[in-house]
């Protein structure tokens, strides 16, 4: 809406229109005027009102009977009402059918121009809400996260599938892959995107204020407890629940959190009774979910009640091909961010970045990638701006004996499989860890695995 300009005042009263168009013409507002719901109704369609100021009690249409039928627009106006016959039972009736407030006569000069005020801040706060959620679907759009590669193409494909239903989430992959601009990114294109989004990460809170966090407490239930307090279930009723590092949640709360996906209601710390709750769960790790598990660490049902729809997003060293768009990606964000003009990355540079392995993976990158834009005096970032850790680091190349197959691809199957090879033997069999010292993703390794036709053996 914006500031406040024009606005209508029905009344029957001729001396109380008078008065009030006396008092906003010199606020600096423009007045129109009517002298029942009706006339009033004709107005309004044909022009667009700031703010209503209206009577309730009036021959003909009265101030009820205006409500009930302009609250059929779309958006509402915003309407004040006002009566001499002001009770509280009035006032509720009114504001249960959409009237932003409530005035009794006689009132104060002050009173209406504060109340017209609070109107005009209401719907600023509106408009910039619908805004920034635009902006937010906007940036967690399938078109805004970034990956050419089959992997991630993949991964969108599979991020429209899951966005329109319910169904638990689990995202998988290495610290740094980019979950939950992935969580976002399924929130924000499914039916809840109007709602909340919350995120925490279960591993950065203490045990001991976990429980609360999640299922909120009742007042006095422990030390501290001052006040009922509702947890994030509670606060992401009707939108998305991101648990973040779900590996780290205390094995005795995951009861509580198998029970909420099971039977959609939380309880209280505190509390005998049960609230019930509407959230859709997306939980990430970067943990083997199922290795914890064959340990103990987490409970099996509850990974089957989370993995129903399971997404894993591949580390950036086996995506390489992404590397140069990312680059361009951040190069944008940091010139807006910092009022800079770098215009992109030297082929010396590229080739760096493209030669490095990523343990950090796309955290790493844009970290690395501002760092440099920052630091760089010139127009471009060069192979000198980019960190010696990252430029230095080769991978050891076996060397090719002149009589073998010099087939880069035959070549390249053969070392993965001798090396996927000595890891499990040196893991004595154990895929997880073997995963790790290859530097791949679980779910890659059992697919060469297979691919491969090794046999996996326990020492």
């Amino acid at each position: 809406m914006g500031e406040v300009k024009k606005l209508l005042v029905i009344d029957d009263e001729e001396n109380m229109r008078h008065y009030l168009m006396s008092l906003l013409e010199n606020e600096g507002y423009e007045v129109r005027e009517a002298g029942d719901g009706q006339e009033g109704l004709k107005l309004v369609e044909k022009h667009d009102f700031d703010a209503i100021l209206c009577d309730v009690r009036m021959p003909g249409m009265d101030g009820i009977g205006f409500l009930q039928r302009v609250a059929q627009r779309e958006p509402m106006p915003t309407v004040i009402t006002m009566s001499a016959y002001g009770t509280i039972d009035l006032a509720v009736k009114t504001m249960q059918l959409g009237a932003y407030d409530y005035i009794s006569k006689p009132f104060k000069p002050a009173e209406i121009i504060l109340a017209l005020k609070k109107a005009e801040e209401r719907e600023r706060l509106k408009q910039e809400n619908v805004v920034l959620r635009r902006e937010i679907e906007e940036k967690y759009s399938f078109g805004n996260i970034i990956g050419k590669s089959p992997a991630m193409q993949a991964i969108f494909e599979l991020i429209k599938k899951v966005a329109h239903v319910k169904s638990s989430v689990l995202i998988t992959g290495e610290s740094g892959t980019g979950k939950e601009l992935v969580a976002k990114a399924i929130h924000y294109n499914s039916p809840r995107k109007d709602r909340d989004f919350l995120a925490i990460n279960c591993g950065a809170i203490p045990e001991t204020l976990l429980e609360s966090e999640l299922f909120g407490h009742k007042k006095g239930s422990f030390t501290g407890a001052s006040q009922d307090r509702k947890g994030f279930f509670e606060e992401a009723d009707s939108g998305t629940l991101f648990l973040d590092e779900i590996g780290d949640i205390p094995i005795n709360l995951q009861v509580k959190l198998l029970r909420v996906l099971q039977e959609s209601e939380i309880r209280r710390v505190g509390e005998e009774r049960s609230r019930p709750v509407d959230v859709r769960v997306i939980a990430a790790t970067a943990k083997d979910l199922l290795q914890e598990v064959s340990r103990g660490a987490f409970r099996e049902d509850l990974f089957y009640r989370l993995n129903v729809l399971p997404v894993n997003i591949p580390p950036l060293r086996e995506r390489k091909e992404d590397i140069p768009s990312l680059v361009d990606h951040f190069i944008g964000k940091y010139n807006a961010a910092h009022s800079l003009a770098v215009e992109g990355v030297a082929a010396s540079a590229m080739k760096s970045l493209l030669d490095y392995h990523w343990p950090g993976n796309i955290r790493e990158l844009e970290n690395i990638i501002e760092r440099a834009m920052v630091l760089t005096e010139a127009s471009r970032v060069d192979v000198d701006d980019i960190p010696d850790s990252v430029k230095n680091a080769r991978e050891d190349v076996p060397e090719v004996q002149e009589e073998e197959d010099l087939s880069v691809k035959r070549m390249h199957r053969k070392l993965e499989a001798q090396l996927i090879i000595k890891a499990l033997h040196k893991t004595g069999g154990n895929k997880s860890q073997a995963a790790k010292l290859l530097e791949i993703s679980y779910p890659a390794l059992l697919s060469k695995i297979d691919e491969y036709h090794i046999s996996v053996y326990k020492e």
